[in-house]
């Protein structure tokens, strides 16, 4: 079990000390060496990362096929799995090519909102598995089971191996402008120092004209290697810069852009705009598959030895479905998970990312607040089927949300607290229990209903 993983149920204890006490810990914790913080899996994988680069097609296929077979032999031992391949009569055990894989189920979301408990892998205690969320940018948020001491180390792993491709190394200064909240208060502080990594926390939730100057101010204390934001609060950053004439006094090492798309275009203009290079990389919190832009190319390769990656049918625009079987989750390996995600595939690379356009609800005050930002992973939402968010006047919201079988009433009051937080004291908030939200006319999701304009 890693240190990492052992505190962090007192994680949010930790946010809500003063920062006193949070940089005092923060340094103690930070100068615990980084094997003992996240465990042996975390140096394994790291070199892992770091080698498969190296690695001839035969090699990863070898690794492959056995990191399949070890997922579905423990996959098989969960009584949804056993009941699921057996009516497709396939055996695990005689798993051999990677064409085999084909012979298997798909698994939706919503299997995992009707079925959970009874996918995780019986030979694994609670205290061996660590619940985790996603917020349903699909329309379905969904909670499942990390394995405590290896899925989140391995994921650290292999984001800083492909930040590295940037210019990053361990210890750096890095200023975050993601889903953090730093205060629900229209007028409260934009931002935080976490001593634990050596990252200044800003606030994506107060990025406006009129407090731009702090944000400038903060940066430049601070004057970190890296900005890691999501690309919507990048380019907020950067237009706002160049719309007043401010400007960072010091060098950027590069952008670390993830859980939102980014354009060619977009890219390109940060790139030139901060005289830094962009990361971009596509991933999501059930830790299925990764992908990350190359040393030398824009496009998205995905890591093999990560998880197994495959693409559904085309669709009418020629988008295909990214569907991934996870490796090393064996408390409850997702496979051939259909993620919900459409990518333009070229050569097995993804040249584009299909997501949703940037969104963001208007406060009264006028600030914007994220969607991606709303979504991040806690559990506000946890235990509905769908979400969507409707705003036909600034300032005035409306949540419509479609409860799921076990989703208990005193949840409401929970998920309004929770909203609260995030979008602050400049919105009223208003709950509505819907027996299904608005899709679009081709059946998908709508995130948000919105008749305000609003750009980036």
């Amino acid at each position: 079990m890693s240190l990492e993983d052992t505190l962090y149920p007192l994680l949010k204890l930790y946010e809500a000390a003063p920062q006193p006490v949070k940089s005092l810990a923060g340094r103690v914790y930070r100068a615990i060496p980084t094997s003992w913080r996240y465990g042996a899996a975390y140096t394994r994988f790291l070199n892992e990362a770091r080698e498969v680069e190296t690695w001839d097609a035969a090699t990863i296929r070898r690794y492959q096929v056995v990191a399949l077979r070890d997922s579905l032999i423990a996959s098989f031992k969960a009584p949804f799995y056993a009941e699921r391949f057996a009516a497709c009569g396939v055996d695990p055990s005689k798993f051999e090519s990677l064409e085999q894989l084909k012979d298997y189920p798909l698994l939706t979301k919503q299997d995992l909102l009707l079925h959970r408990e009874k996918m995780v892998n019986p030979e694994f205690s609670a205290k061996q598995r660590l619940y985790i969320t996603t917020g349903g940018s699909s329309g379905v948020p969904v909670g499942f089971y990390l394995h405590k001491g290896v899925s989140r180390p391995k994921e650290q792993a292999y984001l800083e191996a492909q930040w590295s491709r940037r210019g990053y190394r361990v210890g750096d200064r890095v200023a975050v402008i993601r889903g953090g909240v730093t205060s629900s208060k229209v007028r409260g502080g934009i931002s935080y120092y976490d001593a634990t990594r050596n990252w200044l926390i800003l606030s994506s939730y107060h990025l406006t004209p009129e407090r731009l100057p702090e944000y400038v101010a903060a940066l430049n204390r601070f004057r970190p290697q890296h900005l890691h934001a999501y690309p919507s609060a990048a380019l907020m950053l950067a237009r706002g810069l160049a719309q007043a004439g401010l400007k960072l006094d010091f060098p950027l090492t590069s952008l670390l852009c993830g859980s939102e798309k980014l354009t060619a275009e977009s890219q390109q203009h940060l790139e030139q705009f901060f005289g830094a290079r962009v990361c971009h990389w596509y991933g999501h919190s059930e830790r299925v598959v990764l992908a990350a832009q190359s040393r030398t190319s824009n496009h998205l390769h995905f890591w093999p030895t990560y998880g197994f990656v495959e693409f559904g049918e085309p669709n009418a625009d020629g988008h295909r479905e990214i569907i991934g079987t996870s490796f090393h989750n064996h408390v409850m390996p997702l496979i051939r998970y259909r993620t919900g995600d459409l990518a333009i595939i070229t050569n097995g690379e993804i040249s584009e990312v299909v997501g949703r356009d940037y969104e963001f609800l208007i406060s009264a005050t006028g600030r914007r607040i994220s969607l991606t930002a709303i979504n991040m992973h806690d559990n506000i939402f946890d235990g509905l089927l769908a979400v969507q968010f409707f705003q036909e006047r600034v300032g005035e919201v409306e949540c419509r949300f479609q409860p799921g079988p076990q989703c208990q009433s005193s949840r409401e009051e929970a998920m309004r607290a929770g909203l609260l937080k995030k979008l602050g004291d400049d919105f009223t908030l208003t709950l509505r229990e819907v027996k299904e939200v608005e899709k679009t006319s081709a059946g998908k999701h709508k995130w948000l209903i919105s008749a305000l304009k609003s750009s980036i």
